[in-house]
């Protein structure tokens, strides 16, 4: 199981970026969330078998029309999730 934190870059809000990929989540058995942020990133956090988060993001950030709006990414390991099942889109004003 692993856990990561990515904070995405770009014209990434406005472009329906939450909603596809929380649809795209939905294809693999994965948990966490997506959401703006207030400089105008996007923050996902994903949870999953490596091989289920690696194709998920293989697909976000290569294959989906998504990958066009992108224009960096900083990605970091972090603490497995507790009490989070499924994929989300999370809003500014929750504490997560």
């Amino acid at each position: 199981m692993v856990t990561k934190q990515i904070i995405i870059e770009g014209r990434v809000q406005g472009v329906g970026f939450r909603y596809t990929t929380r649809q795209l989540a939905g294809k693999f058995a994965l948990s966490g969330w997506v959401k703006n942020l207030p400089d105008g990133d996007v923050e996902l956090v994903v949870e999953g078998e490596l091989v289920e988060v690696d194709a998920f993001l293989r697909k976000l950030f290569h294959d989906s029309r998504l990958a066009a709006y992108v224009t960096g990414r900083h990605e970091m390991d972090i603490s497995q999730l507790y009490g989070c099942d499924g994929f989300e889109i999370a809003y500014r004003s929750q504490r997560v």
